[in-house]
């Protein structure tokens, strides 16, 4: 009995040291789902009720640029591809307008000559990490890893010198998550606008897609769109220019030059 009781100490003790030695942080601490409180008729969209918004300016993380002009943010999020993608960007070119694209390890492996056309055709790829996980449940040397490995395969398939972006995945985070990343160089991109658009078995046609984006059109919006979603494909044209024939410009993450946390 004696000599179980020692076996099971010595696996405490060794598992305490192993998460001593592997993790900066605790697992898990004070982790935030990421969420805000929409716009409405022009309104800015706010993240003043949630508790994390002094954790988001602390790091410098983007949720709303320049909020005294009309200009918009495209964001894609890619974590496997459904078929629409070739879609979105030839959208894209024909209206000339930058977006970028954060992706996982699963989709550089499967859908390399997309992510060669997203850069050759002056689009951003920002990382959505390697395996999607969450965040605040692994070590920061586990989230180098994982950025640095997207980072590099984009960078050999494409040339793409610089990844300054990251969405953290499912938008959990913490504010050891954000510090670990910025050490690394990376900026976390949030969002203003988004509906619940990442089920491809729940796609309700472009006209529900339109509806829900331009409701939510305000200043300084960062726009969150998944590639997986059919009726983004499809409304997509008509989301342009409709937030075009209300004044707003669609600009590129590197021209962001004033950020707002409201």
């Amino acid at each position: 009995m004696k000599k179980i009781s020692i076996f099971f100490s010595m696996i405490i003790v060794s598992t305490l040291l192993y998460f001593a030695v592997n993790s900066s942080f605790v697992y898990g601490e004070n982790a935030y789902h990421f969420g805000f409180k929409k716009s409405k008729d022009g309104q800015l969209a706010s993240i003043a009720q949630e508790g994390f918004m002094d954790i988001i300016k602390k790091y410098d993380a983007i949720f709303l640029g320049n909020t005294e002009k009309k200009e918009l943010y495209l964001t894609f999020d890619n974590g496997y591809e459904n078929g629409y993608t070739e879609q979105v960007l030839d959208v894209l070119k024909e209206k000339k307008v930058p977006a970028i694209f954060f992706v996982t390890g699963h989709y550089v492996k499967t859908a390399p000559e997309l992510l060669k056309r997203m850069v050759d055709e002056g689009h951003l790829v920002g990382n959505h990490s390697w395996s999607h996980p969450d965040m605040t449940r692994i070590s920061e040397t586990k989230i180098a890893e994982e950025l640095e490995k997207v980072k590099g395969e984009v960078l050999q398939l494409t040339g793409q010198m610089q990844m300054n972006y990251l969405r953290p995945p499912r938008g959990i985070f913490n504010e050891q998550t954000l510090a670990a990343s910025k050490k690394d160089g990376y900026t976390n991109v949030f969002w203003s606008i988004a509906y619940k658009d990442w089920e491809p078995k729940s796609q309700k046609g472009w006209k529900y897609a339109y509806d829900k984006v331009t409701a939510q059109l305000h200043p300084g919006a960062v726009i969150l769109l998944h590639t997986v979603s059919k009726d983004n494909a499809d409304a997509l044209t008509q989301i342009i220019d409709e937030a075009r024939k209300q004044g707003y410009q669609f600009k590129s993450l590197d021209q962001m030059t004033i950020k707002n946390y409201h």
